[in-house]
This record gives C-alpha cells, structure tokens and sequence, in this order.
C-alpha cells in the first residue's frame, strides 16, 4: 500500500469516529429534551459554559462528562478483578468495531485514487456485523458475574437471555435481505438500493423486505436494551441491572456503549433497509457531473438554514432583553456567529457558481461525498429521534412477554420469511418447492400452537380452580 492509501485509511478512521462519537453527546441530549418534550417540561436548561452558553442544555452533557471523569471509581472488594475492568470496555468495543463496516458514501474516486467510506472493506462483509455482535453477550455476562453481586447477576443472565434470543431473528431478517441483494458487502447492498422499481420507486431494503426490515428493527430495539425491551436495566426490578457495582468512568463506558449501539443499530438499518448514503433519485455519478450546479445550491441551502437560525436565535435576544435578563448574550453573540456564516456560505456560493465550468479535479467527487454523508447523517438523525420516540411511549415488557415476543413471535414469522424470499430469489425444482411447503406448514402450525398454548392452560387452570 502506497503513502496515500494509508492516510486515507487513517482518514477513513477518524471520518468513522466523529460521525459516531458526535452522535453520542448529541443522542444523550435529543433523550432529554425529547422527554422533556413529551412529558411538557423545560428539560435541562441551567448549565452554562463560561456561564453563558446553556447550548439548549447540550451544557449538561458536557457536564456529565466531567462529572464522570472526575468521580471517584468505587471497586468493590469482592469482584472478580480482571473481569470487573474488561466488561465495560467489551461493551464499549462492540459498537466501535461494528461501525468500521458501515459505509457512509459510495466510494471517493479522484483520477487514478480511489478509497472507499468505510473504516473495514473486507470479503465477509455482513459476517463481520455478525461476529462482533456476538460478543456483546461477553460483556454483559462479564459484568454480571464479577460484580460478586445478586442483583447484577441477574440483570446479567436476563440481558444475556434477551441478546441470545433476538439475534436470531436479526440475523434472519438480515440473511433475507442478503438473498434479495445477492451480496454480503454493505456499499453493493446500498448501491442496489439506488436502482428504481417500476421506473419511480427507490429500490431500498424496507420496499423490497418490508417484513425483515420490521423484524430487524424490533430486535436491534432489544439487542442495546431500549425500551420496551430494558429489562436488564429494570430500575424498579433489578437497581440498575448488571452495572449496578460500577462508578465513575467504568460506568460511564457502560453509558456511552448504549448509545454508540443505538447509533449504530440506526446505521446498519439505514443501510440495509433506507438506501444507506442514496440521494433517492440522484446516482453518485449524477452528483459529481452536476457539482457545478449542485454546491453552490448546497451552499445556498446551508446559508438559508443559518438565516433561519439567526432569525429565531435573535426573536430569543429581544425576549430576553426586554426583561433586562442576562440570558440574553447568548442569542445574540450565536445570531452574530449565524449571520457571519450566512455572510460567508453567500460568498462562497457566488464564487462557485461563477468559476463552475473550471473546478478543480477533485471538487466534484468531495461534492458527492459530502452530499452523500448529509444524507446518510439525517436518515440517522431520523433513527435516534425515533429511537427516543419509542422509549418515552411504549411501556416496559414484562419478561415473559419478552421471552415469549422473541421465541414464540419473531423467530416463526422470521423463519417463514426467509423461506418466502429464498423461494422468490432462488431457481428450485419440484421437490424443492415440495420441501419449501412442509417447512412452511410447519412453522404455521407452530406459531399458531405457541400463540395459543398460553390460553389454553390458562382456561385449563381456571377450570379446575
């Protein structure tokens, strides 16, 4: 490998890191103003840097770090020492290796370079995705046992009950969508996506796989324990699960996991089932020949965005100012800095639309990267909203529920599933059609028996009562 292919395998690696690190701060503040939001309260809103800048409350976050940073690291006297340290950095490292195979833009071609988006671009592709989430298990089993703990025992072999069961049919809605794409590589699967049925509708995962994609979803809310599926983390059940013995930056590693996995369940959804970087409509090709036309409306767009953000950034400094309160410095250096862009998006805009018959070689394809990282980071902004959405609507299972969703729900429409889609991918003949019938018919039969076991013994049991 030359020099430059290693700085872009460097830059590649940092380009993955901010994208999911970003998200995390960013995550813990859409959940707490997301709650605010639904429950009609302010949320956080009193810490400030330098004591100005409260940042809509992202001041908090912040401030959380620190806290953690700074708090004393309890260890109990009687853990399982190696084992106690080793599980909050699994939990950490699952999220961050699985990543490194999400692609975030169609490959970077400028003359002979090219590079693709992705951290991993390796043969086994999804398998990757696989194995990595496999060893999420460890951690939480890890965590569990050493803590010499009751209760984190339990939340323990709970979550590692929960991770085991959903995997199965994750991986089963995953195996369908491989069948429809023919390949394991996440950016061909994004790539496939960019094709138009009947000539207007996007080819994307969730039109062509609309029952794996609800399948996936439903297991990834259970896999990084969101609710309704927290049971591992059952305050009013279990203290706080199987990190309850952990403090200080352990339990935060433990904190940042659940959130670097939420970010990443939204980019692996985003890819294989919402178009991953797709612009629907607009090809990567498309892009880099209308770069000309396209970033100075790019640059247009982001100075309106400024616009709009300075005009309600200065409604918030006349408010404030007119009771004489000292919150009002920060609507109005932010409106100053929002103008100052819109000032400097305009400039730039007119520069690029005038010099756009000569751009420079490599303009064009850093537009479409650009433009297609956009695209992918707010299909992913959607993702965590949603995520959000759903914990502060949906009640909490009850285990058996849960147990019961996993087994006796996902896993027979999962199985029939694939079975459907392997039968519309793939050529078979009569005996294989005959097979295909059986196998049907009898995850059928055992769904509809798994369905109403529960009711019968419980009219047997009132019966005999």
């Amino acid at each position: 490998m030359s020099a430059i292919g290693y700085v872009a395998v460097i830059a590649r690696a940092v380009l993955a890191l901010i994208v999911l690190l970003s998200f995390v701060p960013f995550t813990v503040w859409l959940e707490r103003k997301g709650a605010a939001f639904m429950q009609d309260r302010p949320g956080p809103n009193r810490a400030a840097l330098f004591g100005t800048f409260r940042l809509a409350g992202m001041a908090h976050v912040l401030a959380d770090v620190v806290k953690l940073l700074t708090k004393e690291d309890i260890i109990p006297t009687e853990v399982y020492g190696t084992y106690y340290r080793l599980a909050p950095m699994i939990a950490a490292m699952v999220p961050l290796m699985t990543f490194a195979i999400i692609p975030l833009a169609d490959d970077l071609a400028i003359g002979h370079f090219s590079t693709p988006l992705s951290v991993l671009r390796i043969p086994g592709g999804l398998l990757w995705f696989f194995a990595i989430t496999s060893l999420a298990v460890y951690g939480v089993v890890f965590a569990g046992w050493a803590s010499a703990s009751k209760y984190s025992l339990l939340g323990g072999l709970r979550s590692s009950a929960q991770l085991i069961s959903y995997e199965i049919s994750m991986a089963l809605a995953v195996i369908g969508t491989i069948l429809v794409f023919g390949t394991v590589q996440p950016n061909d699967i994004v790539r496939d996506q960019g094709h138009l049925l009947f000539g207007w509708l996007p080819q994307w995962g969730f039109v062509v796989q609309p029952v794996a994609c609800i399948l996936f979803l439903v297991a990834a809310f259970a896999e990084i324990n969101r609710v309704p599926f927290d049971l591992a983390e059952g305050e009013a059940e279990l203290v706080a699960g199987y990190h309850t013995e952990y403090s200080g930056m352990r339990f935060g590693l433990f904190f940042m996991a659940e959130y670097m996995a939420l970010v990443t369940s939204g980019a692996v959804a985003i890819t294989l089932f919402f178009g991953g970087w797709q612009i629907p409509w607009v090809p990567t090709a498309a892009l880099v020949a209308g770069a000309g036309i396209g970033l100075p409306a790019m640059l247009l767009v982001g100075a309106l965005g400024l616009a709009g953000a300075g005009h309600w950034l200065w409604g918030w400094y006349r408010f404030y100012r007119e009771r004489d309160d000292w919150r009002a410095k920060e609507p109005r250096i932010l409106a100053t800095g929002a103008v100052a862009g819109v000032i400097v998006c305009l400039g730039l805009a007119g520069l690029t639309f005038v010099d756009r018959a000569s751009l420079p070689l490599w303009v064009p394809p850093v537009f479409a990267l650009v433009a297609q990282l956009s695209a992918f980071v707010i299909k992913l902004l959607i993702f965590c909203w949603i995520f959000v959405w759903v914990r502060w609507t949906l009640p909490r299972f009850r285990y058996d529920q849960l147990m019961n969703l996993g087994w006796k729900g996902l896993l027979p429409v999962a199985l029939l599933n694939l079975l459907v889609t392997a039968a519309i991918a793939m050529p078979m003949g009569v005996l294989s059609w005959v097979a295909l019938g059986v196998a049907a018919a009898i995850i059928v039969v055992w769904y509809l028996a798994s369905r109403h076991a529960p009711q019968a013994r419980l009219r047997s049991s009132q019966s005999g009562s």
